[in-house]
């Protein structure tokens, strides 16, 4: 199922419309056990640093906007110079490699179902990487 949403613009240009995926209630349950099972050994490992906060326990994006906004007044009050460039990575996991991300997930040392089922899931029903 999808929608659109809007982008900023006049709401008469086709051009400032996206879809938008909605994800349906198994897909979330799934989302929630697989991310469980992922979290553990991901954890062990450490293999996020600290400044992780997308997918991680307790941060968010609020929490990434305070920690950056931190780090630009402290160095501010230092009287240092700061520069910012924002990137645009909304696409990102669009073009990630699905070898090099199942790969990662086997060293990870995530068993090798969960490793299959996520491979399985990545593929899609007609069997081809995304």
């Amino acid at each position: 199922m999808s929608l659109w949403s809007s982008k900023k613009g006049k709401k008469e240009d086709s051009g400032n419309y996206r879809p938008v995926s909605l994800t349906s209630i198994p897909e979330k349950v799934m989302e929630q056990i697989i991310l469980g099972v992922i979290s553990k050994p991901v954890e062990e490992k450490k293999v996020m640093g600290s400044g992780q906060h997308g997918f991680t326990k307790g941060k968010s994006c609020l929490t990434n906007l305070i920690a950056f906004y931190d780090g630009m007044t402290g160095w501010v009050d230092e009287e240092r110079a700061v520069d910012v460039v924002y990137l645009d990575l909304s696409k990102a996991f669009d073009t990630i490699s699905h070898n090099i991300l199942i790969s990662k997930l086997r060293k990870c040392g995530l068993d090798e179902w969960t490793v299959r089922w996520i491979e399985s899931w990545l593929n899609g029903p007609d069997g081809c990487d995304k």
